[in-house]
């Protein structure tokens, strides 16, 4: 790799102590808790644009209407998170910079993984013009194939050059795309790779499926790797709002992860507002903060926000 995994880490350490400085402690009570919380995974979007919006549908209650910083914001959490890593919502262009202007007028939005058409002869033009923009940290696509994709000669000259910017690549969820995260890696080797929401794996309580634990080890393998800890609460399938609060129904999945990933390789994401579907803000941030204060107070540090500074590169505001 043209970046090895040390150096990033120790770049990124640099980088952390540079712009935080200090180290973090336990709150009044000797809990546990993260000096800082970014949030590597929120979508906004506003369909009242003339324009509208191409997702999520207007039969969707829950989810067709305007979410916005300011929406995220007024939610009650069991800390105030010091910032967000926007994740596409929209395969047009433009809404890309839509998430740039917003970002100009509200410091909360601390980077953009955008949507970007790989493989197309217009991609490089529209990356060269986003990626000017210190925010722009990385590209995801969910239409098309990525089994197909990684055939074609186009589409691995794009992924080269994200990679060569120093970008990134967020893998959607499902396990056909997360099956081709290895066969990615190996095909862009200086490329950084932030698998979504725990790999869609279902959580039920219970010790996660083997061939799940199988993909996991077999990603695992490459340290410009990511896990992403979203999705928890969807991988319950309880979609009124009533997925399990303890930690401990959760236990044996992030465990897993622990044990594979190790400390480095995990970064919190909440994946607001999809996540409300199935649990509140506060129920999705708690879950996490419980697990990790147990592996203690590097680790929750790490998971909640230094790692988030490895993976996307960018930087506080």
């Amino acid at each position: 790799m043209n970046t090895t995994r040390r150096h990033f880490l120790q770049s990124a350490a640099a980088l952390t102590a540079s712009v935080y400085g200090g180290c973090s402690t336990a709150n009044k009570t000797g809990k546990v808790v993260p000096a800082k919380i970014i949030d590597t995974h929120v979508h906004f979007y506003d369909p009242s644009r003339p324009q509208g919006i191409p997702w999520p549908p207007k039969n969707d209650p829950l989810l067709y209407r305007t979410v916005l910083p300011k929406d995220y914001r007024v939610l009650a959490v069991p800390q105030p998170v010091n910032g967000v890593v926007v994740v596409e919502a929209s395969p047009w262009i433009e809404d890309n910079q839509w998430i740039l202007d917003l970002a100009v007028h509200d410091s909360l939005i601390v980077g953009l993984v955008g949507n970007l058409p790989i493989g197309t002869p217009e991609f490089a033009g529209h990356l060269k013009r986003f990626a000017v923009n210190p925010l722009f940290r990385g590209v995801r696509i969910r239409n098309g194939s990525l089994e197909a994709g990684l055939k074609d000669h186009a589409f691995l000259r794009d992924l080269h050059d994200i990679a060569d910017r120093g970008l990134c690549f967020d893998v959607h969820f499902p396990p056909v795309w997360v099956a081709q995260a290895d066969c990615l890696a190996r095909s862009v080797p200086n490329l950084r790779i932030i698998v979504n929401h725990i790999a869609g794996v279902a959580v039920t309580g219970g010790p996660p499926p083997e061939e799940w634990l199988r993909l996991m080890r077999t990603l695992a393998e490459h340290p410009q790797i990511f896990m992403k800890v979203s999705g928890l609460v969807e991988g319950t399938k309880c979609s009124k709002g009533d997925a399990p609060v303890n930690v401990e129904f959760y236990q044996s999945v992030l465990e897993t992860l622990w044990n594979i990933f190790g400390p480095d390789r995990l970064v919190y994401g909440s994946n607001w507002p999809v996540s409300a579907r199935f649990a509140s803000l506060a129920t999705v941030q708690q879950i996490a903060m419980n697990f990790f204060a147990s592996k203690g107070q590097a680790a929750m540090d790490k998971v909640f926000w230094k790692n988030a500074q490895v993976a996307y590169r960018y930087i506080a505001r």
